[in-house]
């Protein structure tokens, strides 16, 4: 599965695309310990996630895209068996 996030410039916006791209229920917070919680104990992630168009999202966010690298080398640490990339 590819999300491509080129028009991402938010926190926000990041979070809301994934509740809907990954189908996060309702009651998913804007969060990155409500992300962990969903891609690890809430949803079916696909075997491959592809994050493509990222650059917007980290150069407006720098914050928020350190803590998404972490998250994705924990991911790998977590679920051996599936994959969470940004797109070079």
């Amino acid at each position: 599965m590819t999300i491509d996030l080129t028009n991402v410039n938010t926190k926000a916006g990041f979070h809301m695309l994934m509740k809907s791209q990954l189908g996060f229920p309702n009651w998913y917070g804007v969060s990155w310990d409500a992300f962990w919680d969903a891609i690890i104990a809430v949803v079916e992630m696909p075997d491959c996630v592809v994050l493509q168009n990222w650059e917007t999202f980290a150069q407006a966010c720098p914050k928020d895209m350190q803590i998404l690298r972490q998250v994705i080398a924990d991911y790998h640490q977590e679920v051996p068996g599936k994959q969470l990339v940004l797109e070079e």
